[in-house]
């Protein structure tokens, strides 16, 4: 809590430091706060000798990792800043201060185990670039290929851990404060985002992440994922093939390049989706500091990914209701996407449908037949936000990489070529997916999945028949045993049924003999008068004796 505390104070401390008030929009807060939070940005306050937006910058830098990747997340959205902002944001991509090659010549020697004079042919000491998380520098092979060198920034995993203790900390304030805050599942978002910044800290884990993407678009004319070389990769160290290309947000060298732009955006959706939904494995990382393009044919532009330390992945039942979802959307079906949202358990069950869809379709229906430059998803998300305020809709934390990487998509749209129509270029592709998940080729796939199954228990079919018709041949046997139990206790039933009134006759019998007779003592029963011992022992032989 502590520790918490401490790191909460240098964030106001920062705020003040770097003049971070402009951005606070004290009118929309109460006069409580505006006043205290007002007085606590007044102290010390000097005229800025910086612009805002380096300012945010530098504050974002001094702050650590987690700052820097939300600084990343906003340099692709320019519909919602400054071009002054969104410029010094963009430096955050690939331009944060780096720390000694010095210190990282010695990481890699430490983790490789050998003299960087044995593993390279060359080395250079400074840094080629350099993130939030890592840095990487040039080298030559002995065999003579030429790779960069990843290395983890020293002592990360401390200042990491603190802000996730923060994180934490605020995530359980707000959720045990706000009834919106536990519909948001807050905690459980942060736990993700963890389990996400951890395995961004493990080299190996980025670099089994770019094997595997690499597999799954080899051959393709759409990415290219560069080679990974294994005996040169580490925890706190990884070396991969160096790649020679355009950087996605140089658009001026691009269309210098005469890259057909459309075609460029069109790629970049279409790269996605078969990232989600074909292969179940996408980059969640997708700012521009990490996606290059390869202008070799500049007519079919191919893009070329790096930096795979942060992927995610959905499980089939969230692909199919997400795809599901966005169909019905692009063919307006708001009933469908109510209805999937109710069964998908999204929204508490009883949610009443009609009403729903009635919110979904004043949010959605301003978007359709416009090009992308007049969407702004910003406006988008903070409506559907309204109508699941409303409708008690809670975050799913297995889809926020995704939403993260959605809006990295659509800025890097904006940029590419405003006027692409993101429903147009993505309908075609959920439409043939969704055809072949209830197609025959789906049926095949499956059954070569579970033939290695089915093939290691046909050794035991054999038994399996044999006792399947040894059950079947006494079948007969306790069917007749069934029958036979069923009628015997029929004829009890129907005896029991028979003799009924007997029994009531014989109660009558022994109430009269205790009405007529002194009870006090049996041998009043036995001296009693032949009326009294003629029905004592009628009513005696009537419910014993009597068969």
């Amino acid at each position: 809590m502590l520790t918490s505390v401490l790191r909460l104070l240098r964030i106001i401390f920062t705020v003040i430091r770097f003049r971070l008030d402009v951005f606070i929009p004290f009118a929309l807060l109460p006069w409580y706060i505006r006043c205290t939070l007002g007085l606590v940005c007044s102290i010390g306050r000097k005229r800025a000798s910086k612009n805002k937006g380096e300012r945010l910058r530098l504050a974002l830098e001094s702050l650590g990792p987690i700052f820097v990747k939300f600084g990343q997340i906003l340099s692709t959205r320019r519909d919602l800043l400054d071009d002054e902002i969104a410029d010094e944001l963009a430096k955050l991509q690939d331009k944060v201060p780096a720390f000694s090659g010095q210190v990282a010549q010695a990481i890699i020697e430490r983790d490789l185990k050998a003299p960087v004079s044995e593993l390279f042919a060359e080395f250079s000491v400074e840094p080629l670039a350099s993130a939030s998380i890592a840095q990487v520098h040039t080298a030559t092979l002995h065999s003579g290929e030429d790779v960069i060198v990843k290395v983890i920034r020293p002592k990360i995993e401390k200042t990491i851990g603190k802000d996730i203790k923060l994180l934490y900390t605020l995530a359980n304030l707000v959720a045990n404060i706000s009834e919106d805050g536990r519909r948001l599942r807050p905690v459980e978002v942060v736990t993700d985002y963890e389990y996400t910044i951890l395995d961004e800290l493990d080299l190996a884990k980025e670099a089994a992440n770019t094997g595997l993407l690499q597999r799954n678009f080899v051959g393709s004319d759409l990415l290219y994922v560069p080679q990974i070389y294994w005996d040169y990769s580490h925890r706190n160290v990884m070396v991969m093939e160096r790649i020679y290309g355009i950087p996605v947000a140089d658009i001026p060298a691009l269309n210098k390049a005469n890259v057909n732009m459309k075609c460029l955006a069109e790629r970049g959706v279409e790269i996605f989706f078969t990232q989600v939904f074909s292969h179940s494995f996408f980059h969640a990382d997708m700012h521009p500091g990490n996606i290059f393009v390869d202008v070799s044919n500049p007519e079919k532009p191919k893009y070329i990914a790096i930096d795979c330390a942060i992927m995610g992945s959905l499980d089939d039942a969230d692909k199919n209701y997400l795809a599901r979802n966005l169909l019905a959307f692009f063919q307006r079906d708001y009933r469908l996407v109510a209805e999937l949202h109710v069964e998908s358990g999204w929204v508490p069950k009883g949610t009443p449908v009609h009403a729903f869809e009635s919110a979904i379709r004043s949010v959605c229906e301003p978007m359709f037949a416009k090009p992308l430059k007049d969407i702004s998803f910003g406006q988008v998300l903070i409506g559907l936000f309204q109508t699941a305020r409303r409708f008690n809709m809670e975050v799913q934390p297995q889809l926020v990489l995704l939403e993260k990487t959605l809006l990295n998509i659509e800025g890097l749209g904006r940029q590419l070529y405003p006027d692409l129509d993101l429903w147009v270029t993505a309908k075609p592709f959920l439409e043939h997916w969704m055809r072949e998940q209830m197609g025959p080729k789906r049926v095949m796939e499956e059954a070569r999945k579970q033939a290695p199954q089915w093939a290691g228990q046909l050794p035991q079919i054999p038994n399996l028949i044999f006792t399947a018709l040894s059950q079947m041949s006494h079948q007969d046997e306790r069917i007749q045993a069934q029958t036979e139990a069923i009628d015997q206790l029929g004829k009890e039933l129907k005896k029991s049924r028979k003799n009924l009134p007997f029994r009531l006759l014989g109660v009558m019998c022994l109430g009269a003999a205790w009405v007529f007779t002194d009870p006090a003592s049996m041998e009043h029963l036995l001296t009693a008068d032949l009326t009294s011992l003629g029905l004592f022992l009628a009513g005696l032989y009537l419910l014993v004796l009597k068969p």
